[in-house]
């Protein structure tokens, strides 16, 4: 999953970004209001962390900004402000959820399970088609009991091609919200996905990803 992560103060961005991205999320930074807000109109996120105090736009504006334009993704608003009317504010401006800085990491990322699991179709912390499951929490990969092993990006990739079950998927929209970068070549994406059809379809003698011709990718629609 993406987050769109807004927050000036480059050391605290630092420490959020570390730690999302150990646990596999895919985080874009931004330091400042303006650029925010460009980044949050013309690049798709499941997700976008936004601190109220920013240079150049402030975050209850952005928040406004992003909800005029009719853009749904969640976000959580970070704020050395803890009155209730400044939260209430946030709320008001759209935020889904607040919370006052200083915090614990722990809490921050409780915060961004629960928004993910209200917006994405998930079953009890668990993605699942048929017999494969992923557990979002642990980060554990299993099909028909068994433990898949794979590598962060390999991670990310099934998690997207689970979070679109049956939808056809360009390589370049694979390159951008897998790999956070459109430069990325078809080639590569090909060969991640032959990773996954090497530790799934083969070990266990299934057809999970179909390959769509001049387009992408696909996770099959049948899931026995």
């Amino acid at each position: 999953m993406r987050i769109l992560l807004i927050e000036d103060q480059k050391k605290i961005s630092e420490a959020i970004a570390k730690g999302l991205r150990e646990e596999s999320y895919l985080v874009d930074q931004v330091f400042d209001g303006i650029e925010g807000e460009h980044v949050a109109f013309m690049q798709e996120h499941d997700l976008i962390i936004l601190d109220i105090m920013l240079p150049g736009l402030d975050g209850l504006s952005l928040c406004q900004h992003v909800r005029e334009a009719k853009i749904a993704t969640p976000i959580l608003m970070l704020s050395a402000r803890s009155e209730v009317e400044d939260r209430v504010s946030g709320l008001n401006q759209g935020a889904d959820d607040y919370l006052a800085k200083p915090f614990e990491f722990d809490e921050l990322l409780a915060r961004v399970r629960a928004l993910l699991r209200r917006y994405t179709p998930v079953f009890k912390n668990k993605l699942v088609h048929g017999k494969l499951i992923m557990d979002l929490q642990s980060h554990e990969v299993s099909y028909d009991h068994q433990t898949i092993q794979l590598t962060r990006l390999e991670y990310r990739l099934l998690e997207y091609l689970l979070q679109h079950q049956g939808m056809v998927l360009s390589r370049s929209q694979l390159a951008e919200r897998v790999w956070g970068d459109l430069d990325i070549s078809p080639g590569t994406v090909d060969v991640y996905m032959g990773y996954l059809r090497s530790k799934i379809d083969k070990v266990f003698d299934v057809q999970l990803f179909q390959t769509v011709r001049g387009i992408g990718y696909q996770l099959s629609k049948d899931k026995d």
